[in-house]
């Protein structure tokens, strides 16, 4: 099956955590040019059609492919896949993620911003002595394995609709953020297994933490030191484009490799993957 390229330019899928729409000061528009997947889209002639939320993980992102309208309704156009969750997966989490999603859901009002203050409170201090006696450096909101799996089971429901399309995966990033007592240690085992799993795919990958950790860690970058300033949006951005550059075909051209357009097989049945 051969898969020509969108007339127009390339359509990019950009599923994704808030790296990709918060600037140095605060949330963007999607359509904001300077944010990464803009720059991506822009430097390869196309477009980005982004799905992306706060604190996104790779289970939020299949959600949405599953869930969402507006994800089906890309579908059929889309020219390339960019996996741009996997680093909040990464991120200290004292509680069970699904224990600290449902703070937002306490009522009444003065009970939730209780919980909620006290569990900011105490996030600095306890990811600092989880990292220091806990092995692994204690929980994170979603562990590799299950990371990978979600991120799999997003590329083959792509892929199945559109194959021969290609895939690239956004590493994990860098943060230098007081909110997390400046620890990070669930970030290097995650990127190993991403590492491994995309190899074992055929998905490419950017290396986002070498574009973007001297310009966090110099104070460039958003005061709560997770978020990019526009520098760092422009190097990840132009690093994207220049990764599909080499992966997409020629405008008007068919999907080059044959044995690639054929449909992927259908996701196993842990494509449901359930929840940490």
């Amino acid at each position: 099956m051969d898969v020509t390229p969108s007339a127009g330019g390339p359509v990019l899928l950009v599923l994704a955590d808030s790296l990709s729409f918060h600037g140095p000061a605060r949330a963007e528009p999607s359509n904001e040019p300077r944010l990464w997947h803009n720059v991506a889209a822009a430097g390869v002639g196309g477009r980005a059609e982004l799905l992306a939320g706060f604190g996104w993980t790779a289970r939020h992102a299949w959600h949405a492919l599953t869930h969402d309208p507006r994800a089906w309704s890309i579908m059929p156009t889309v020219d390339a896949l960019v996996l741009g969750v996997g680093g909040m997966d990464t991120l200290p989490s004292p509680l069970p993620a699904a224990v600290r999603e449902l703070i937002p859901t306490l009522r009444p009002d003065c009970l939730r911003r209780a919980v909620r203050s006290g569990y900011l409170a105490a996030l600095p201090g306890l990811s600092r002595g989880f990292a220091r006696v806990l092995p692994g450096g204690g929980p994170v909101a979603l562990p590799p394995r299950l990371s990978v799996r979600y991120l799999e089971s997003c590329r083959l429901a792509v892929t199945t609709i559109r194959p021969g399309i290609p895939v690239v995966l956004m590493l994990p990033g860098a943060h230098w953020s007081p909110i997390y007592g400046y620890v990070d240690p669930g970030r290097a085992p995650a990127d190993r297994a991403y590492r491994a799993w995309a190899a074992s795919v055929g998905v490419a990958t950017v290396d986002v933490r070498a574009l973007v950790l001297d310009h966090i860690r110099s104070g460039q970058g958003n005061p709560d030191g997770i978020h990019y300033g526009w520098e760092g949006h422009r190097a990840v951005g132009s690093a994207l484009a220049a990764t599909l550059a080499r992966l997409l075909p020629p405008v008007g051209a068919p999907c080059a490799a044959e044995p690639a357009c054929t449909a992927e097989p259908a996701a196993p049945g842990g494509a449901e993957a359930s929840g940490r």
